[in-house]
């Protein structure tokens, strides 16, 4: 699995995804700018001795992560006012996750490009908005996993 992280700003939560990263054996990619400085002191805090086993691309901007993108690749965009729930979505192992900025979620020009890959998580109180980003990468990296038998976990 592939987890992507368009342009997060917050450290700690990127240091959070950076962990789940390393314990499932996903493949985390960063896509700048970023909100923070990958030396930042609470990025590596909330990572902890992990990111050594993390396996990790850092990109310039979503068009070179996109070139770089294998041929058959299937990207799942996850983000709120999908048209779909996540748990209705078919995984493959190779499949990329990709969530958007903390504060501003993914472009609508993206998200309306991919409508077909389009997912959200339920919310279930109108007056929330939105989970904590990591929150949402280990509800629906797990769900992808869980689909698939959790191939490789002990």
């Amino acid at each position: 699995m592939h987890l992507v992280l368009v342009e997060p700003e917050i450290p700690p939560n990127t240091g959070n995804v950076a962990r789940l990263c390393a314990a499932t054996r996903t493949t985390l990619h960063l896509i700048e700018p970023f909100g923070f400085k990958l030396d930042d002191a609470q990025l590596k805090r909330a990572g902890m001795d992990y990111w050594r086993h993390v396996v990790w691309h850092r990109w310039a901007n979503w068009r070179a992560f996109a070139e770089k993108l294998p041929v058959n690749a299937r990207v799942w965009l996850i983000e709120s006012k999908g048209p779909r729930l996540y748990t209705e979505a078919q995984f493959a192992p190779d499949d990329y996750l990709v969530f958007g900025r903390e504060t501003a979620g993914l472009p609508a020009t993206l998200l309306e490009q991919n409508r077909e890959r389009w997912l959200r998580i339920p919310m279930f109180n109108a007056q929330s908005r939105s989970l904590n980003l990591s929150n949402c990468a280990a509800l629906v990296l797990f769900e992808a996993l869980r689909q698939q038998g959790f191939v490789g976990g002990t």
